[in-house]
């Protein structure tokens, strides 16, 4: 049984470093105790299973909810509270088209891929760089870069 926990536990420490989400994280942590208890006593299994199941339960219910609010919260392509304001005046390539709000495009922002939409209503092509000037919901508001030089020159 030690090498079954010992498989889960980093099979979900794979999961979890994909994904994020701070479930597998504890699910893993309880499988690797598990393997543990299963070195010092190979023929509890409930013994086991209670290890596992336990550490799983109280990391998820007790410890998730703070590490996820700080991690997220720190994450550059997350968008968490006070986030928005670390987005706007970041400059980005597009996508795609950028148009008006009934004909938006992306750009990619921190490793993410955003909606984005024209402050001008002027569509942009794609592959223009575009300076972020606001932040809808979870779609950016953007303008050309050359188009700012154009106004402040």
């Amino acid at each position: 049984m030690v090498v079954a926990w010992a498989v889960v536990g980093v099979a979900l420490l794979l999961f979890e470093l994909h994904h994020w989400a701070f479930y597998a994280l504890f699910g893993a942590i309880g499988a690797l105790a598990a393997a543990m208890v299963a070195i010092a006593a190979p023929d509890a299994y409930a013994l086991q299973a209670g290890v596992a199941v336990g550490l799983s339960t109280v990391g998820v219910v007790g410890v998730r909810p703070y590490v996820s609010r700080i991690v997220h919260s720190h994450r550059g392509g997350l968008v968490a509270r006070g986030v928005h304001g670390g987005l706007v005046g970041q400059e980005v390539m597009t996508l795609d088209a950028v148009g008006d709000t009934h004909h938006a495009g992306h750009v990619r922002l921190a490793g993410e891929r955003w909606l984005a939409i024209s402050a001008s209503g002027v569509p942009i092509e794609a592959r223009t760089p575009v300076l972020v000037t606001a932040v809808q919901g979870t779609t950016l508001v953007v303008l050309p870069v050359n188009a700012l030089g154009e106004e402040i020159g």
